[in-house]
């Protein structure tokens, strides 16, 4: 009997060797690069000098990035809850059964077949003040033409309903699935000791949702820290930098001013300030008995 060309202890090395090439290629190598050039500097003749941590103190002392700092971080204690809100309900909407049914998780997922850009563009359009259908509805009414992403008091809330009117379908099927997985002999058992629908929600679907929940929160809250093509395409920042979120200005910095040290100097603190939420929501959603 032939020996086999290769061990079997290298072979799930050999599969998974595609997944780890692309994850040092395309995540953890661009990570070294803005790290790296987050402590250099472009000279006015083009040439990079390590520079330190001066690109950062740049940073602590401009009014500008405290003002996206802080608009990003409400952008996202409002954003992140309210899409996994919706993505749960949704799930509960559809997990039932209903005449129809396909047709609802139908449109429900139909957004995520549109790009972040395409559905910006379409908002645009949908939410424009002379020709958009829904300030003709409004007027109609009685309401009024609101001036939503051109107005400083509603352009932050209009983006947070077009990025969860795009993630919310999306994020309902994680929790569908969380859903599905749990054992309908445990809502049997609930019945027959005489729990009401509530208190099988209460005490069954929640704990037993809670790690579906905390992936939801987790993956949701990386990519809204990262939101961008909306502000870009929408309001470019404004207006009076009101929906100055902090990728949109590590953006003007590399592509407007040229600066490309203070870009990835803004890239490397949000980094960093993902990665401190990512821990806290892991250790905050920890079940009673995970923390014991």
């Amino acid at each position: 009997m032939s020996e086999p060309m290769i061990s079997s202890r290298w072979t799930p090395f050999l599969f998974l060797a595609p997944a780890l090439a692309g994850l040092l290629i395309f995540r953890i190598a661009p990570i070294g690069v803005a790290l790296a050039g987050s402590l250099t500097g472009v000279s006015l003749m083009g040439e990079a000098r390590f520079v330190g941590a001066e690109n950062f103190r740049y940073l602590l002392e401009d009014a500008q990035f405290w003002s996206s700092l802080k608009i990003t971080l409400f952008f996202n204690l409002l954003i992140n809850p309210l899409q996994l809100f919706v993505a749960f309900a949704l799930a509960l909407l559809v997990f039932r059964p209903l005449p129809g049914l396909w047709l609802y998780r139908t449109l429900l997922v139909l957004p995520m077949a549109v790009s972040t850009g395409i559905s910006a563009v379409l908002f645009g359009l949908f939410l424009d003040g002379n020709l958009g259908p829904l300030n003709g509805f409004l007027e109609w009414i009685g309401v009024g033409a609101q001036p939503f992403h051109r107005s400083q008091e509603q352009a932050l809330y209009t983006l947070i309903g077009i990025a969860t009117w795009k993630g919310a379908g999306y994020w309902m099927l994680f929790l569908l699935a969380g859903l599905y997985s749990i054992p309908p002999t445990v809502y049997e058992a609930a019945t027959i000791d005489g729990a009401t629908s509530w208190q099988r929600f209460r005490f069954v679907t929640l704990p037993l949702m809670r790690k579906p929940m905390a992936f939801v929160l987790v993956a949701d809250t990386a990519i809204n820290f990262l939101f961008f093509a909306p502000v870009y395409i929408l309001t470019s920042g404004g207006p009076a930098g009101t929906t100055s979120l902090l990728m949109f200005e590590a953006y003007r910095a590399a592509f407007t001013f040229s600066d490309i040290g203070r870009s990835l100097a803004i890239s490397t603190i949000l980094l960093g300030i993902i990665l401190v939420i990512v821990v806290l929501e892991f250790r905050l959603l920890r079940s009673p008995e995970e923390r014991a």
